[in-house]
């Protein structure tokens, strides 16, 4: 993309203008979401809303980890450490509050924990299904879990404190997973 310059004058004094050039697949989708977008039930307009939020929440996440990055300093969730510290020792089972509830539609999913939810598209929750009652040992599967979540949602992070592939809520939650779904047999 290159930046257009107009050159322009104000009050007898030559003024530059910078102006960025325009994406056209950019423009593409924009103009694809804005015919889509009346086409949509107040359900379909709450999960694209949901999920804006979650894509700029995990771009400005990837924003501060490459500026922490930069600055040497290692990157962190956004759970501060006092907070991580009195989880850790919290005394209630990790089960506790821990939920996965479809929408009427199916098209989306709420996990929560705690009195904190994300929303899962049907499609993320497919993956987790898969994952989650995939081939391998209990702390493989976990892992690939803990992974999934790591590439592909830190949002939920925030929502389920889960330090690593031992934490005992993945367990609890992949096991809440392997309870509520199955897959099916073709």
């Amino acid at each position: 993309m290159a930046k257009k310059i107009i050159k322009k004058q104000e009050k007898g004094i030559p003024v530059k203008i910078v102006k960025k050039a325009v994406d056209p697949k950019r423009e593409s989708l924009l103009q694809e979401l804005r015919s889509l977008i009346p086409k949509l039930d107040s359900e379909g307009l709450t999960f694209l809303a949901e999920q804006a939020k979650i894509h700029l929440y995990n771009m400005k996440v990837e924003e501060l980890n490459k500026a922490a990055k930069i600055a040497g300093v290692a990157a962190v969730r956004s759970q501060p450490v006092a907070e991580k510290s009195r989880l850790r020792g919290s005394s209630s089972s990790p089960d506790e509050n821990m939920s996965i509830q479809g929408t009427e539609s199916g098209s989306s999913y709420y996990l929560s924990y705690r009195n904190k939810s994300s929303m899962l598209s049907r499609n993320e929750m497919i993956h987790l299904v898969k994952i989650s009652n995939g081939e391998g040992t209990d702390l493989e599967i976990r892992e690939r879990l803990y992974n999934w979540f790591e590439r592909e949602r830190l949002d939920i992070f925030a929502t389920i404190p889960m330090e690593d592939k031992f934490d005992d809520r993945l367990k609890t939650l992949k096991a809440l997973i392997q309870k509520s779904f199955k897959l099916r047999k073709n």
